[in-house]
């Protein structure tokens, strides 16, 4: 079993507050745009959400199913799955990608967005830095976050076919670190870490740690930037009309010949 991650009681109190949802509508009109170049009609789609009003009305037809630890999802039953914004909070995300590709259909898409990569870095070093000042060490407060080169290897792990792994950057600036706090409490993104510490920060931790962060992020009209960054994987159920890499040394022309050029022996005289 891996290691419990996340306090899903907690998660889910911190969900059912939420009225901020401008990030899922921000990740659904991306996965929109992706759908629209993939050129295909999906005649059976389902969506993994923790947040089921922010995707209902862009997909209607779509299955709407929690991102519990057992996905609510029938083996084959899929074409397209969108694992849409909750992956970061996956105890196993390998088994919630597996479970996935078990419910495609052969040559089924599955699109899975994530936080990743340098997300809320702003808060995550000013919050470390204000602790380890005030108290000489560090409790869990904020997720790991992955980098893209590393969940595209998720994909493949979990037996996924043409897999592609990419970043989207956004920046969303507020008037004072407060503003972001709030916001952060308003998505349901609060920390809900299995490990967290359960009593409330101190107050000398947070003054500074606020501080910390507008002398060392603020813009020049005083605003201060939280990044967030959305890693989108994209990944195909195996099925045998998929393109297979050609097998090293298949090659049935010379490259110098694509190109035009002469292939000149190499000089190893110098070895």
């Amino acid at each position: 079993m891996p290691p419990r991650l996340t306090d899903r009681a907690a998660l889910a109190r911190n969900r059912a507050r939420a009225d901020v949802l401008f990030l899922q509508a921000a990740s659904a009109d991306d996965v929109h745009e992706r759908l629209i170049e993939v050129n295909r009609t999906f005649t059976a789609p389902a969506v993994v959400t923790g947040f089921p009003e922010a995707w209902t009305d862009w997909m209607p037809s779509a299955k709407i199913v929690g991102d519990s630890e057992t996905l609510d999802l029938e083996e084959g039953a899929h074409d397209l799955i969108i694992h849409a914004l909750s992956l970061h909070w996956a105890d196993d995300p390998i088994g919630q990608l597996v479970q996935c590709r078990h419910a495609l259909k052969p040559d089924g898409l599955l699109i899975a967005t994530l936080f990743a990569g340098q997300t809320l870095h702003e808060l995550r070093s000013v919050l470390a830095e204000a602790e380890v000042a005030q108290t000489g060490g560090l409790s869990p407060r904020i997720l790991p976050m992955g980098e893209v080169r590393d969940l595209g290897g998720l994909l493949q792990r979990a037996g996924l076919a043409l897999p592609v792994a990419d970043m989207m950057p956004l920046t969303v600036t507020y008037d004072t670190p407060i503003h972001l706090m709030r916001d952060l409490r308003a998505m349901g993104e609060g920390n809900a870490m299995n490990q967290r510490q359960r009593t409330p920060t101190s107050r000398k931790v947070f003054a500074q740690a606020m501080s910390r962060y507008v002398d060392t992020f603020a813009m020049d009209d005083g605003r201060i930037p939280a990044t967030f960054e959305i890693a989108t994987l994209t990944g195909w159920a195996p099925d045998d009309s998929q393109q297979k890499p050609l097998r090293p040394g298949s090659a049935m022309s010379r490259l110098s010949d694509a190109l035009g050029t002469d292939e000149l022996p190499l000089d190893r005289s110098d070895d």
